[in-house]
């Protein structure tokens, strides 16, 4: 089974159980081999910040999940954590959520010759990322792109600063 279908399974596995203690699950990834790892990237679903209780928190709850349901055959480390400010775009609305913020996008296959394109996150159009390069806005079909993340900024962490004054 692929990397990306188990930590599909893992996901639809785990995702009820974080929802249900608070959060939203960001991304679940995993690395198969001689050192495998289980990374599961979560955050409180209030918009607050995640702390390192949260992560023992969710650590322990996804433990027992996946002790009874056993998805992952081989030796794992689990880890949990926050998205950080550099965090990966992975559900649509994600790309609303952080219109406005510079980001590096990186797609399936070629698109004009390249994978890699760095703009500003215009925000969505159906299933479609919009993104702000260079003046011109051009759309990706969410499909298509294999990674995104914010890219931290000056700019970013005014506006993030900005809204911590306004809370």
């Amino acid at each position: 089974m692929s990397e990306d279908i188990l930590a599909g399974r893992v996901e639809a596995l785990i995702a009820p159980t974080i929802k249900g203690m608070g959060y939203d699950l960001v991304r679940v990834s995993l690395g198969i081999g001689e050192n495998a790892v289980l990374q599961i990237m979560a955050e409180p679903d209030d918009g607050g910040e995640m702390n390192v209780d949260h992560c023992a928190n969710i650590s322990r709850a996804v433990s027992a999940v996946l002790d009874v349901e056993d998805p992952i055959k081989s030796a794992y480390t689990l880890e949990v954590s926050s998205p950080g400010l550099d965090r990966p775009l992975v559900r649509l609305a994600d790309y609303d959520r952080f219109a406005g913020f510079e980001a590096k996008i990186q797609l399936k296959n070629l698109m004009d010759g390249r994978k890699k394109f760095k703009g500003r996150v215009d925000g969505t159009d159906g299933n479609n990322v919009l993104v702000d390069i260079s003046g011109e806005q051009i759309k990706f079909d969410h499909g298509d792109i294999a990674k995104a993340k914010l890219i931290v900024t000056d700019e970013m962490l005014a506006k993030l600063e900005e809204e911590k004054h306004h809370e």
